[in-house]
Order: C-alpha cells, then sequence, then structure tokens
C-alpha cells in the first residue's frame, strides 16, 4: 500500500475496527513539528487534485460525492473552502441541506439527496447529507411524529435507515460512484472557543445561532449518534474517515490526502482519440495554418 494510505490508516473505518470517540485525539497526535511540512504537503495535493480532476472530468466514467458531517462549529465550510478552492467550479457542485422543506418530507429521505448527485466526471460535496436521518432526526427523535405508516415508525426506525443507507451507498457504488465520507471531529472545548469567537468578533456574528448553544445542551446523545453512524455503515468501498477538527491546518492536511488517495485509486485518464479522430485533427490542423 502507498505512503498515503498509511498516513490514513489510522483515521480509515472500513468494518475492520469499530469507533470509540472517547478514545481518540481531536488534533494532530502530536504533529505539531511537522506543521510546516505537512502544509506544504497539502498545498502539493491540492495542485494534484485538480489534475486529477480534470482528468476525472474528461474521462466521464466515475463521479465522487463527499459527504461532511461534523458538530456545529467544526469547520466544514471552511474546509470545503480550502480544499476545493483550486478545482475548476465547472467540475464539482455544493449542497448544503438545511431541514426538509414540505416537497421533500412527502418523500423519501433519500429523495432530496438523489436529485443532487452528481453527474459522471463531476465532483461534489454534501454539506451536511443524507446522515442527518441517523444523527438530529435520532437525537431528537424526530421520527415518531412523521406522518407515515404505522408498520414503519416503530423501534427499529434507526436501524432501518442505517441498512437504508448502506443498501444505497453499496447500489451508488455500483453505479459509478466514489462516496467519501467525512466526519469532523471536534472537541467540545474547541467549540466553545470557536463559539465565543463568533460572538466576540462583529464579522462572525452572523455565523453564530441560538440555536447552537441549544444544540450542544445534547453533545453526549450527539457523540453517541456520531459513533453508531459510522460503526453501523462503514464498509470496505464506502469508508468512513474520522478527522479530528480542532487543528484546522491538519484537517485540511487530512482531507486532501483523502480526496488525493481517492482520486489517484481510480485513476482517471484523458480520452484517447481514434484514428478517424486523430486523422480529423491533423486535417483541421492544416487548414488553420493554410489561413
Amino acid at each position: 500500500m502507498g505512503k498515503t494510505t498509511d498516513v490514513l490508516k489510522e483515521y480509515r473505518y472500513d468494518g475492520e475496527k469499530k469507533l470509540n470517540l472517547n478514545k481518540i485525539v481531536h488534533d494532530s497526535g502530536g504533529r505539531e513539528k511537522q506543521k510546516d511540512d505537512l502544509i506544504k504537503q497539502t498545498e502539493q495535493n491540492l495542485l494534484e487534485i485538480d489534475e486529477l480532476q480534470e482528468k476525472l472530468y474528461a474521462d466521464t466514467k466515475e463521479s465522487v460525492l463527499i459527504v461532511l458531517q461534523a458538530l456545529d462549529a467544526a469547520g466544514k465550510d471552511s474546509t470545503i473552502k480550502h480544499v476545493m478552492s483550486i478545482v475548476n467550479p465547472q467540475s464539482i457542485d455544493v449542497f448544503s441541506f438545511k431541514s426538509p422543506n414540505t416537497e421533500e418530507a412527502a418523500h423519501d429521505f433519500l429523495w432530496r439527496y438523489h436529485k443532487r448527485l452528481p453527474q459522471r466526471g463531476k465532483m461534489c460535496i454534501f454539506n451536511r447529507s443524507y446522515y442527518e436521518e441517523v444523527l438530529v432526526v435520532k437525537v431528537h427523535e424526530f421520527w415518531k411524529s412523521y406522518k407515515m405508516p404505522e408498520r414503519t415508525i416503530n423501534d427499529d426506525y434507526i436501524g432501518q435507515k442505517y441498512r437504508d443507507i448502506t443498501a444505497w451507498e453499496k447500489y451508488l457504488y455500483g453505479n459509478g460512484y466514489r462516496i467519501v465520507k467525512v466526519f469532523l471531529n471536534l472537541s467540545k472545548d474547541e467549540q466553545k472557543k470557536r463559539f465565543l469567537e463568533r460572538i466576540e468578533r462583529p464579522e462572525k456574528n452572523w455565523k453564530f445561532s441560538a440555536n447552537d448553544i441549544q444544540e450542544r445542551a445534547y453533545w453526549d446523545k450527539y457523540q453517541e449518534a456520531f459513533e453508531d453512524a459510522v460503526n453501523e455503515t462503514s464498509t470496505q468501498d464506502c469508508p468512513w474517515y474520522v478527522v479530528p477538527a480542532d487543528q484546522k491546518w491538519y484537517t485540511r492536511y487530512l482531507v486532501s490526502e483523502i480526496l488525493v488517495e481517492t482520486l489517484r485509486d481510480i485513476n482517471p485518464q484523458f480520452p484517447e482519440m481514434s484514428p478517424d479522430g486523430t486523422a480529423q485533427l491533423a486535417e483541421c490542423k492544416k487548414q488553420l495554418e493554410a489561413e
């Protein structure tokens, strides 16, 4: 296995091991002395991601769906902005999902996400995703008030959603999608620090909501929900990456490593011209040079 795989092995969950959030770190794990080198590596990774994405877009065989999940203030938006800053906007889409509207709530929970899947050759980021059904819906037990048949509203509701998600991801993988699932693992102390910064700095006030404090009160339940979601839906083909989020430079490095490894594994290539196409190009060249 390559160097990148060795780096990510610590953070990858593919069904071979169980996640216990109480036993893993939220920072770089003592890699501060490597910070400058890892920042440089991040920039190199971004350049390679751009090159590979151009090939992916031209190849039009596979697509990459990036699922970002985290608690508030973990850095989803800044991670998207930084890691995707170099990619051609034409080849990537970003969707942020809020509470479902009336039309969305009238369909199955995967409906609105399936509509947003990228076409072959493109990358797409889900800022929050279908996993909200086994996170916020689970924590607040919203499912108990759903307007659905009684046979579906029972104690196995969340368990069924895990199975639905796993089956859907298997279906997508079999249809040319690579699914990159990233959980930004922020500590409670760091969330408090970032919330205070949003309150104290006027230019960041817009990022803060009183609802953030209300959700923070459910910290332990959310930790349990994230842990269960990872353990119930991690597979070899669609693994989870639980990425420390307390140090943004390290978070960005790891996410860039995850994406560049995924694209390397796809190994997209520019389409080769057929003999007729090559001949046509030669003829076009002659006509242009003769002008």
